[in-house]
């Protein structure tokens, strides 16, 4: 059975053959592709104060959820291309996060 992450992933393969996109998504296009969706994504936050990023309308949350898509959906889609396992990575990030970044002993 498939996970969701694999379902999305052939979900999207699915979604840029019928298009005929296949051609356009090399992994440099889409870490491209990726950098100008994070950039939007940013871009929602420009000129915010710290306490109103906190504090968002749903309106804005919305905004916000749909560039987040945007980048998750053209980083599955460059880890699909360099047949990398974001879940895999990220948990073995995480290991190496935690081993450079030990928690300090209490004050």
């Amino acid at each position: 059975m498939a996970t969701d992450i694999q379902q999305l992933t052939q979900d999207l393969r699915d979604f840029a053959q019928v298009r005929q996109w296949e051609m356009f998504h090399s992994p440099k296009n889409l870490a491209s592709a990726l950098s100008v969706e994070a950039a939007e994504l940013l871009e929602h936050f420009q000129w915010m104060s710290e306490a109103k990023s906190r504090n968002l309308t749903a309106a804005k949350r919305a905004e916000i959820g749909t560039e987040i898509a945007d980048v998750f959906l053209y980083l599955l889609q460059l880890a699909d291309k360099l047949d990398i396992d974001v879940i895999e990575a990220a948990k073995s990030k995480m290991l190496a996060n935690a081993s450079k970044y030990p928690v300090p002993p209490p004050a």
